[in-house]
């Protein structure tokens, strides 16, 4: 059986005509509405005439738990053949149907639309991020394994390969501490008063589940400002990007990147699919906690990149390195990366199925060099959180013994930051790192989220034989930091709405880094007379680099002013006799809750190119004249 789940302000059919293989129904069936609803389409396949009592009681589950998680009120089952090509018997699928609708009936409202009729339906779907969910049942999930069910998406019987590292990550024992002032205590006896950020990191970090309750205010935000979408026309997870949410994307990309080539990265790019047969790559997924996606080509299967790994580690093996080159950094911005994470736990741009990753690998000597060029990307990172300008939170994971053999190095990398750290001590080593640390963010929800991560992997070197010569002339395997100084981009964009959300809450004003923000400057003309001067404005400020444009839309000031400070623009000018006269500019600052000051055009500039110095410029990525914009929602 295929479901697909839709969380539903409504849903309403009205029977057209039948098919030779339409049920025999009353009347009243023929037109049905459902309101507050779970919508769970159905094609009862060939398989499920085995065993279709396990398959409706299997169904029935899956339905509730969904029913629960959303909080619909009411279940409306609507038969779709279209989401299978293996469909099976009509008697089978009206009985199974009927037996489904009989189970939930028992502690729910259900209403089931009839088998075999040309229907007419509208639907309105909540948008939310459980709102769209797909869900596989086979006779064979039915059954118990090792005291365990498996819960699969469609597609994901014979597609998804799940590596053993998935598996294992439910099985690894470990316990958390804070590490504070030089001393390791027992996260549980913590005074977390003075840092209640890492108190709700801590929650989160034990509560278990990864599913959010209700729809973040984020999604809100990022689809008001246009700047990023849910994409029907995809699978889940995939989502469209507007002019300027890609512009600050954009933005994002190419800062992190020349941070890294700075840093002394070689930047590079390779293939986004791989043989699951190359016998390197296939041990290594089952390292790796993370689902893949599956792509055939002829009679091979290829998996989808989840990272730079692959095509780095390979690159590597065929390169001639001395100990002279060490440490060496290979850096990728991978347009892009997948996982196939599961679907109850996708959410807008904090967990995704296609994102885009900054990924460095860094080859190092010995451990002793592999610890000061952790502390290097650890500086870098704190870098990028003070640029991106967001709070976070400290967790570093170890393999406890690794742990006791480097406390210095754990005091040093505490004197760094100086403020208390998550430390997770796992019993023992199953994934290839022996530690990598998180820097975090907490969102509205509580939820917590992981930005910049570096990894010290003493496994892949050998696995790959990626080698270098010593000063001996000797062949030896050195380590690997696994980088990504900024995480997933998309992810960034996150954290910054969710940011500022909070700060809206505080009553101070949401807005983006004047780097990041679309339009830097909005000039606004009180009357259509000053236009032509507002328009000289926008060519002397725009050569200055920044991103500027033009309200001349017709609409009163206030309306105007409105709508710039609804899309959060740093700096609104407004221009009228008074500023031609005098030669200067009536400027209201966002940053300063809106206040209004006087100053001449070259000091606006010179204030805005303080604020972004070191950052990359691009331009307006929308027209300059707010009147000739499309909306694209």
């Amino acid at each position: 059986m295929k479901m697909l789940l839709i969380h539903a302000n409504h849903i309403k059919y009205e029977t057209k005509s039948k098919t030779k293989l339409a049920e025999e129904i009353p009347e009243e069936l023929k037109s049905q509405e459902s309101k507050e609803t779970l919508v769970a389409f159905i094609a009862v396949e060939k398989g499920d005439e085995s065993d279709p009592g396990a398959v409706v009681k299997r169904a029935a589950a899956d339905i509730v738990k969904v029913f629960d998680e959303v909080r619909a009120k009411n279940i409306m089952l609507y038969p779709y053949a279209h989401l299978s090509s293996s469909l099976s018997k009509p008697d089978t699928a009206v009985n199974i149907l009927k037996d489904l609708e009989n189970t939930l009936k028992e502690g729910y409202d259900v209403k089931r639309a009839p088998f075999g009729w040309y229907k007419a339906f509208d639907l309105s779907c909540k948008g939310h991020p459980l709102s769209e969910l797909s869900r596989q049942i086979t006779v064979e999930d039915t059954v118990e394994e090792a005291g365990e069910k498996t819960e699969k998406d469609v597609g994901e019987v014979e597609e998804e390969k799940v590596s053993e590292a998935v598996k294992a990550e439910k099985k690894l024992t470990s316990k958390r501490y804070i590490f504070d002032n030089g001393k390791l205590i027992p996260a549980e006896e913590f005074d977390f008063s003075r840092s209640p950020s890492l108190k709700i990191f801590y929650d989160y970090e034990t509560s278990g589940t990864r599913v959010m309750e209700k729809e973040p205010p984020y999604i809100k935000l990022m689809r008001t400002h246009e700047l990023v979408d849910y994409e029907p026309g995809s699978d889940v997870g995939n989502l469209r990007w507007y002019p300027k949410g890609l512009l600050i994307k954009k933005l994002l990309e190419e800062h992190v990147s020349n941070i890294l080539i700075d840093y002394g990265a070689m930047e590079v790019e390779t293939p986004i699919m791989y043989d699951f047969e190359h016998p390197k790559l296939s041990r290594y997924l089952n390292r790796f906690p993370a689902r893949q996606y599956v792509v055939k080509s002829g009679a091979k299967e290829y998996f989808l990149r989840f990272a730079a790994c692959f095509g780095q580690y390979l690159m590597k093996h065929d390169m001639t390195i001395s100990h002279r080159h060490l440490p060496l950094k290979l850096y990728e911005l991978t347009h892009y990366s997948f996982r196939r994470e599961q679907s109850g736990e996708l959410s807008g741009l904090k967990r995704l199925r296609t994102f885009t990753m900054p990924d460095m690998h860094t080859l190092c000597a010995d451990m002793e060099q592999a610890k000061s060029e952790f502390i290097n990307q650890y500086r870098l990172s704190m870098q990028w959180m003070e640029d991106l300008g967001v709070d976070y939170d400290i967790a570093i994971r170890f393999v406890k013994d690794f742990y006791y053999e480097n406390e210095d190095f754990v005091k040093a990398l505490y004197e760094i930051v100086k403020k208390p750290m998550l430390i997770e001590l796992w019993d023992e080593r199953f994934f290839y790192f022996v530690m990598k640390f998180e820097f975090s963010v907490n969102d509205s929800l509580k939820k917590a989220a992981t930005l910049s991560t570096v990894q010290i992997d003493v496994e892949n070197t050998k696995r790959f034989d990626i080698s270098y010569v010593d000063e001996k002339g000797e062949k030896r395997h050195p380590l690997m930091l696994h980088a990504s100084i900024s995480g997933g981009i998309d992810r960034n964009l996150y954290a910054l709405l969710e940011a500022e959300w909070l700060k809206s809450q505080k009553g101070k004003k949401p807005m983006f880094p004047v780097w990041l923000s679309p339009t830097q400057v909005r000039i606004i003309p009180v009357n259509d007379s000053v236009l032509e001067y507002c328009e000289g404005l926008l060519e002397d400020i725009k050569k200055q680099g920044i991103r500027v444009d033009l309200d001349d839309e017709n609409l009163t000031l206030q309306k105007k002013i409105r709508n710039a400070e609804k899309e959060w623009i740093p700096y609104i000018a407004i221009i009228g006799q008074k500023e031609i006269e005098s030669g200067s500019i009536t400027v209201r600052i966002r940053a300063d809750n809106g206040r209004q000051e006087r100053m001449k055009k070259d000091d606006l500039v010179k204030r805005i190119k303080n604020e972004t110095e070191g950052r990359p410029v691009r331009k307006l990525s929308v027209p300059e004249r707010v009147s000739k914009r499309a909306r694209f929602r």
